[in-house]
């Protein structure tokens, strides 16, 4: 049996160059499933995405995902693409042990914990502060060079990911910490600053963008005060779960965010076509 893609659109093309099409995957001309695949918005052409693969239920447990995958992966090249992206739910068992199989690297995470109601207490000595705008300029570009560093470390090519890193600060932060919904905090210890945190809020979520004990006092218990002041300003804000993002690899933060009670979501993944 032969397991082949079909479109079923003309290729998507935004006036940014950003390319899309939807895909049936049939066995021998028959349906069995569809897949849509797209070059990744925040990376460029150089990057695609698997934004979507199902397989019909009677067909399921005899190959066709991986099959289809893999002649997604044939449609990417011929777009140019250099690498490949995919994020499984993290309950998606089967998707997960096919990427796996299929070489796909985890990347990253995404985790959220449900809030309560009371906001916690924070340890003796140590409070939090809005950031200044004299603060403001150094925080943004070390910001930007370790969000960047982090995907460069992880196979995302330097001009790219520095692109994103950049990109994603001025659309997230237009207004600098003058932005509606966005709180840049320090975190000061008798006095004396060890960190600083970034929080996104929404009605019902609020999102850990950044969350850094300074160098010089990492190692004592910084960082979960850094997160108990991010739960805390989220329930005065009245929102129900607070998420983040934590990047393979990252042991420490991995450790201290399941000891919060934070739970994975989901599997950023990816696979370069080279």
């Amino acid at each position: 049996m032969t397991t082949t893609l079909r479109p079923t659109e003309p290729l998507q093309r935004t006036s940014g160059g950003a390319l899309s099409r939807h895909f049936r995957v049939c066995v021998n001309s028959r349906p069995v499933g569809a897949i849509k695949l797209s070059t990744h918005p925040d990376f460029g052409p150089a990057v695609a995405r698997v934004d979507d693969l199902r397989i019909e239920e009677p067909d399921r447990g005899r190959g066709r995902g991986a099959v289809a995958a893999l002649a997604a992966e044939e449609v990417a090249r011929s777009w140019g693409c250099r690498t490949m992206e995919i994020r499984v739910p993290v309950d998606a068992g089967t998707a997960l042990r096919l990427a796996t199989a299929l070489g796909y690297l985890h990347r990253n995470r995404a985790m959220e914990k449900l809030l309560g109601t009371v906001p916690p207490e924070l340890p003796p000595g140590t409070s939090g502060r809005p950031l200044s705008e004299a603060e403001y300029g150094p925080w943004r570009q070390h910001g930007i060079e370790e969000y960047a560093q982090s995907w460069i470390s992880r196979g995302t090519a330097e001009t790219e990911a520095r692109a994103k890193a950049e990109a994603d600060t001025e659309r997230l932060l237009p207004q600098g910490p003058a932005t509606k919904n966005m709180l840049i905090s320090v975190l000061e210890h008798e006095g004396t600053r060890v960190g600083a945190l970034w929080l996104g809020l929404d009605k019902e979520r609020a999102y850990v963008y950044d969350v850094e004990a300074d160098e010089a006092f990492r190692g004592q218990g910084h960082g979960r005060s850094l997160m108990l002041l991010a739960e805390a300003q989220a329930i005065d804000a009245g929102t129900r779960f607070i998420g983040l993002n934590v990047f393979a690899g990252n042991t420490p933060a991995e450790r201290l965010y399941d000891s919060l009670g934070y739970v994975p979501v989901s599997y950023a993944m990816y696979k370069s076509l080279l």
